[in-house]
């Protein structure tokens, strides 16, 4: 077992000290290395350690300038700290570096979403969910771009699926519930979907108000 092995065994453990221990003798053992500082950087990020993190991507990326999982490590340093342009153009260099899956698309997407361009957004979320129909959190996004988009009838059943697969999902009964209240006259069912979304999160005022103004028209 190698030092970055170690160093990953330590953390799944929880025990970031023997993590960083294990990963800076990586470094000192093979300098040129991308593998030592990626991991290095990874702890930094779980340490909200932005600085350091950042450098230590950096320096990867100098050593292997085609190495998709520093560039995938340093955007999710940007997209944490809400630097979505940076990000975005970070996510498109491990994509176009051969990073596989669906989380490099569904996170390229989530860039458009906060960038507020949905349209850009959705082809992404559409590949994130066709690489990976299990990914509830893609899926979601995927139908909220959808609905935003006024394509309330390919919204649907995003959200149903998510549903499906997790029966109290706050945001996804919240979701379905305005999409029935604004383009149906389901008048029930949006009522249903709010109360759940509110019942299920206490936080979600919004879930309450909607549902409160659905009632309030009824009298």
């Amino acid at each position: 077992m190698n030092y970055n092995e170690i160093g990953i065994q330590a953390l799944q453990e929880g025990n970031t000290e023997e993590a960083i221990k294990a990963f800076t003798k990586a470094i000192e053992e093979e300098p040129e290395n991308t593998l030592g500082y990626i991991n290095f950087g990874h702890v930094l990020t779980s340490m909200d350690d932005v600085e350091r993190a950042e450098r230590f991507f950096q320096k990867a990326i100098t050593l292997d300038e085609t190495s998709a999982t520093a560039y995938y490590g340093l955007a999710n340093l940007y997209f944490n700290v809400e630097r979505f342009e940076e990000a975005l153009k970070l996510y498109e260099k491990a994509v176009q570096y051969g990073l596989e899956g669906a989380d490099a698309h569904f996170m390229i997407g989530k860039c458009f979403e906060r960038l507020e361009q949905p349209k850009l957004a959705l082809p992404y979320l559409q590949r994130a969910v066709e690489l990976d129909p299990e990914d509830v959190q893609a899926r979601l996004s995927y139908g909220i771009t959808l609905a935003s988009m006024e394509l309330f009838d390919l919204a649907e059943p995003q959200f149903l699926q998510v549903l499906e697969r997790e029966p109290d999902h706050a945001d996804a009964h919240y979701n379905l519930g305005v999409l029935y209240a604004v383009s149906t006259d389901r008048t029930a069912d949006a009522m249903h979907h709010l109360k759940q979304a509110y019942t299920l999160d206490e936080r979600n005022e919004m879930a309450r108000y909607a549902y409160d103004m659905i009632a309030t028209k009824l009298q």
